[in-house]
């Protein structure tokens, strides 16, 4: 059994960065973007970890069962201090929990946080293991009795919400936030904008208010367990909703059932 020092850097000081993918069949769905993305997060905090460390740690903790895999690669144990002078070799820990085809194309309702994601922090493109302010926001949406919220920049822009990135369907385009505006590099989000050309649909990605949001054709989230998530209402008021992702979403239940032989809807 695998333990963690009580002296682990991630622990202690929230050091580290994570990664959440589906796998199926084995397979671990868009794993090298999935990869790619965390030793990139781990570059830009200065953790020096091998590509061959993540894939043997992944390899070992790859069900045949549906499953939710998280890796999480910490800077490990050091000597007391905010920045260490030298510390030992990085902690990474891959879990698998079960996954549920029924988390798939649930409708969101979404009220706006109050606090704000700072869009100048050096970690806002990060997965960084300090989650506090996505806590406390899904707390009041737990709070207003709703599935999610909306987390807004310090220019009061769209950011993204606690758990996804944003969508919105505007003069049959759609518009996503850039990576300036404070959210994170989503691999869904990517595929999203791959696969929406193919359809017929332009990406654009550009600032987004919260007022251009609720008067959308329609809206959704996307994340790694979830694929498309509609958006049905924000802050009490419905949203409208559009034929079109119903295509986008099946697209992207195709991309992966290509990459690991399995329909997610029928697992």
């Amino acid at each position: 059994m695998s333990t963690l020092s009580f002296e682990d850097r991630g622990f202690t000081l929230g050091d580290g960065v994570f990664d959440t993918a589906l796998a199926l069949g084995g397979v671990m769905i868009a794993r090298e973007r999935h990869v790619a993305r965390l030793l990139a997060a781990a570059q830009t905090i200065g953790i020096a970890i091998e590509h061959a460390r993540i894939d043997a740690a992944i390899d070992a903790a790859l069900p045949a069962t549906p499953a939710i895999l998280r890796t999480t690669l910490t800077r490990g144990t050091a000597a007391r201090g905010l920045w260490p002078l030298s510390a030992g070799e990085p902690t990474v820990l891959v879990t698998a929990a079960p996954w549920s085809p029924a988390l798939l194309g649930q409708p969101a309702r979404v009220v706006t946080a109050t606090g704000r994601r700072n869009e100048f922090s050096p970690t806002a493109n990060l997965k960084t293991l300090g989650y506090l302010d996505h806590i406390l926001a899904a707390r009041e949406a737990a709070g207003a009795g709703v599935d999610d919220a909306l987390i807004l920049n310090t220019q009061g822009r769209v950011a993204c919400t606690t758990i996804a990135n944003v969508f919105a369907l505007m003069d049959d385009r759609l518009v996503t936030p850039p990576l300036s505006e404070g959210c994170l590099p989503g691999v869904m989000r990517a595929l999203v904008m791959q696969i929406a050309p193919s359809l017929g649909l332009e990406v654009a990605e550009v600032p987004l208010t919260r007022e251009a949001l609720a008067g959308a054709q329609a809206a959704f989230a996307t994340n790694s367990l979830r694929f498309l998530r509609p958006i049905v209402a924000l802050d009490g008021v419905a949203l409208g909703s559009a034929a079109v992702l119903d295509a986008l979403e099946q697209a992207l239940f195709v991309h992966v059932e290509a990459e690991c032989g399995i329909d997610p809807r029928r697992t």
